[in-house]
């Protein structure tokens, strides 16, 4: 029996697909106005999260991107999203984006935020209006988002739309 040569283990692992995962918090206010923030490195708004660094678990990235964002101290809360981008429609790669439930903040609140060096500013938006200020796919997840909030069920999604 001929003996069977095997991959070496870096070179497999290497060759493994390489994944980029966001993680943010949904925080809306009573009303159920959903905080964005904008800023200060592109055009579209987006809610308090970030990319998810090397060794770091997604429930963390946005308890410390909404410390540091906005000075705002959350827990991790409920899992609301989990949205599987595929990359192939726009320059950024394969990636996952998880949304968390960061709870409520009152407008008196939003006056005691302390932006970090990435955010200009923050509002509270209706429905129609986070559709005017960020992308599509953000909105489509967002909506996604506030329907798990109210429903207690995590929803799963691609580009943005529930699966």
């Amino acid at each position: 029996m001929a003996e069977l040569e095997l991959l070496p283990y870096d070179e497999y692992v290497a060759q493994l697909p390489q994944k980029r995962m966001s993680a943010g918090m949904l925080i809306r206010d009573d009303t159920g106005r959903v905080l964005l923030v904008e800023p200060s490195y592109k055009p579209s708004w987006e809610i308090p999260g970030g990319v998810v660094e090397t060794g770091e678990a997604p429930w963390t990235t946005a308890a410390r991107e909404v410390r540091e964002e906005i000075g705002l101290a959350r827990s991790r809360g409920k899992l609301l999203v989990i949205d599987h981008v595929p990359g192939e429609n726009d320059s950024l790669p394969e990636r996952i984006a998880f949304v968390f439930d960061g709870g409520t903040i009152d407008e008196a609140g939003l006056d005691d935020l302390v932006f970090g060096d990435e955010i200009v500013s923050a509002v509270l938006c209706s429905a129609d209006e986070v559709r005017t200020r960020v992308k599509p796919l953000l909105a489509d997840r967002l909506a996604a988002a506030v329907d798990a909030a109210k429903s207690g069920v995590t929803v799963m999604c691609e580009r943005g739309k529930p699966v």
